[in-house]
């Protein structure tokens, strides 16, 4: 069951995060982004560059995604995707995005973005704390927990 992150949009805390957690789960866990990235040498941690384009990156994920890996991503459409096919998902703030929750969350994501066209709202998320670190965090350990035993612990 790896983990698979959109990592395009992934706050550094929270690669730095992946990073120790793959290294100490020995858990497989690759960063797909279309620029370079620096990633930490180990095993258990890929980088794949994709070409610049329109959810190239989230085509990427779900042709190597299988049912019960996870998926870090902010990208709503890409989580709904994920979810069909059986994955589990949350995004950087550790907010889990859920067959329950996620019809809603399109809707929401869809609505604002009409009000962000229309000029009605200009703001985006609050800037990333360490509350939101704290928050992923805890749900990958959690994740990690319920689905590897730690290598070496």
């Amino acid at each position: 069951m790896p983990i698979w992150v959109d990592a395009d949009a992934c706050p550094v805390p929270i690669r730095e995060i992946l990073c120790r957690a793959a290294a100490r789960w020995q858990m497989q866990t690759t960063f797909i982004a279309n620029h370079v990235i620096k990633l930490p040498p180990s095993p258990y941690i890929k980088a794949r560059q994709v070409m610049q384009g329109f959810d190239v990156a989230d085509n990427e994920i779900m042709d190597q995604l299988s049912a019960g890996d996870l998926v870090i991503t902010q990208d709503i459409p890409l989580a709904a995707e994920a979810i069909e096919k059986g994955a589990e998902v949350f995004n950087p703030r550790g907010q889990a995005f859920t067959k329950e929750n996620i019809r809603q969350r399109l809707a929401m994501r869809n609505f604002m973005e009409e009000m962000r066209n229309a000029g009605q709202v200009t703001g985006g998320a609050a800037p990333f704390n360490q509350t939101d670190r704290k928050e992923f965090a805890d749900k990958l350990d959690r994740w990690l927990q319920r689905n590897r035993k730690p290598g070496n612990h």
